[in-house]
């Protein structure tokens, strides 16, 4: 079953978006949701304090989540960290570089509860 009480980092530049994400998640049951607006931000957090899992936006300035993935992916601490890729447009090429990158699933917007739990239970091995 799914661990509920793991720290999830939600990183978007997009104040709606991690306002949406926030609601979704505590729908779901996660109740310890931290955020960044990029991914320089997130490195910085990921840095600081162990999380669960990272639910990153695609499209972000100046670092993507495509960069922050691959920053998390090369990092000793951080490389095993659970890792989903949150984008508008599910391009196959994007979704190739990102799995070639190393991520554990893909979300394309818009998307709701539902979804977003059974592609978090997916990747940490929940029902």
């Amino acid at each position: 079953s799914l661990d509920y009480s793991i720290p999830v980092l939600v990183v978007d530049d997009y104040q709606t978006m991690v306002r949406i994400l926030r609601n979704l998640l505590k729908q779901v049951g996660f109740k310890d949701v931290d955020d960044a607006s990029d991914g320089t931000a997130a490195l910085a957090k990921l840095r600081e304090r162990k999380y669960g899992l990272v639910i990153s936006d695609w499209n972000m300035e100046p670092m993507t989540g495509y960069e922050l993935l691959q920053q998390v992916r090369a990092d000793e601490q951080l490389k095993d960290l659970p890792f989903i890729m949150v984008t508008a447009e599910a391009k196959t090429e994007n979704v190739v570089a990102a799995k070639k990158a190393g991520v554990n699933n893909y979300i394309v917007k818009p998307f709701n509860a539902q979804t977003l739990q059974s592609k978090i239970a997916a990747v940490l091995g929940g029902e």
